[in-house]
């Protein structure tokens, strides 16, 4: 990096262009994810978090890059050309102090752009830890809602068993109706054709037409044994028809009360079931989120491509000091300074570049995150998303495409 060239091509204004679409992609990419956490709160406040240390993380380097843009104007404008005029007018003691506050201002910046390589290279490990959340929570997502699912899938057999329960007891009742209905038929004609053959039932049945008094007034009557006997056999077949009736009336009931329970348990795990969000929107996240780290990882190549163009221009404006106490040298010093002077021009101007590019994304880049993405409704989701899709190819025609949304139930 000595080579003056060299440090002329690395400082010109063409060694910021990748930080304009890097840090669009980085706010569209958080957004992004965003978006797809809707419903999983614990990601959500996260990435959240995430996404503030890296809007913070660009507000410390514009203010960085105008402390770097700063710092160079002083040089090119008051301490190079005062530089210049003390060795010019031989004030070997004035250079030599003008010198060491060029000095003192460069290893100022150069120690504070080393710490935002370290406070790069640390968010980035913030980052990827947040990844593993994601994943994480993805793998757990998927497992409870298996789980669920098999749950589902065994209380509706329960509840299929119930009905088939139900449906056959239903059958048995009919069954069983019909018997009484024939057996009751079987009652009358008997009682119709006793009290036919006795004067004394035939006027009281005629009086009373309810077959109960009727059959006590055959036993009463001391009728013949063959009908009395037949007449009670009927009235026992009867009973124990009404008996069974009666049970399964009352297992039908038990049958309706467990059924009834199941199927209110069956509806809540199924809402239980809608309310878990669907991990495949985690897929998204995840991507985005290595995407994230990936730009990242650009931004804090720039910090340290800044930080190697410092110390080559420290090298440059250094260069040569030693011929200051020495008259006959003093031109090639000078040149060496007013060399230098130029390199620092053009490295202010491209911090100052950087740092307008930072300051745009810290201002209403990341106004979505006041926003719950779990609030907006599934059309307010669609058409957000659809719009950050939209901006996200309008920086490169194809950075991301994930797979078509899933509907959002909100």
């Amino acid at each position: 990096m000595s080579d003056s060239q060299e440090i002329m091509v690395a400082s010109s204004p063409d060694f910021v262009t990748e930080l304009l679409p890097s840090a669009q992609r980085t706010a569209l990419l958080y957004h992004l994810s965003y978006l797809c956490l809707a419903k999983f709160p614990k990601l959500e406040k996260v990435l959240r978090e995430r996404a503030v240390e890296t809007q913070l993380l660009f507000g410390s380097s514009e203010a960085l890059l105008l402390k770097c843009a700063a710092t160079s104007k002083n040089l090119v404008s008051t301490l190079l050309p005062a530089l210049k005029v003390a060795v010019e007018k031989d004030k070997t003691i004035l250079a030599i102090k003008s010198l060491e506050k060029a000095r003192q201002w460069i290893s100022e910046i150069v120690d504070k752009v080393e710490k935002m390589v370290d406070r790069y290279e640390k968010h980035n490990h913030s980052v990827a830890s947040c990844t593993s959340d994601v994943i994480l929570e993805k793998t757990e997502t998927e497992k409870r809602k298996a789980q669920t699912t098999k749950e589902i899938e065994a209380q509706e057999t329960v509840v299929r068993d119930l009905e088939d329960q139900l449906k056959k007891n239903n059958e048995q009742i009919g069954q069983i109706e019909a018997k009484i209905a024939e057996k009751n038929q079987e009652l009358q004609n008997h009682v119709k054709e006793a009290s036919s053959k006795s004067n004394g039932l035939g006027l009281f049945a005629a009086l009373v037409p309810f077959v109960g008094p009727i059959v006590k007034s055959i036993y009463d009557a001391k009728t013949g044994p063959g009908v009395a006997a037949k007449t009670q056999g009927l009235s026992s077949e009867l009973s124990q028809l009404s008996f069974d009736k009666s049970s399964l009336m009352s297992k039908e009931w038990s049958i309706h009360v467990r059924m009834t329970d199941m199927q209110l348990k069956l509806a809540s795990m199924k809402i239980e079931n809608g309310s878990i969000p669907d991990p495949v929107h985690l897929n998204d996240v995840q991507k985005c989120l290595s995407r994230i780290q990936n730009i990242l990882i650009q931004l804090q190549k720039f910090w340290e491509s800044v930080s190697v163009m410092l110390e080559a221009l420290k090298d440059e404006t250094f260069a040569n000091e030693h011929f200051i106490e020495e008259s006959e040298m003093k031109e090639i010093f000078l040149e060496s300074i007013c060399t230098a002077q130029g390199h620092w021009k053009a490295f202010g101007e491209s911090c100052l570049n950087a740092k307008s590019i930072f300051s745009l994304q810290t201002k209403d880049a990341y106004k979505f995150l006041e926003t719950s993405p779990s609030s907006l409704s599934p059309e307010e989701w669609k058409k957000e998303y659809d719009a950050v899709i939209v901006d996200l190819n309008k920086i490169n025609p194809d950075p991301f495409t994930p797979e078509a949304p899933a509907p959002i139930t909100q």
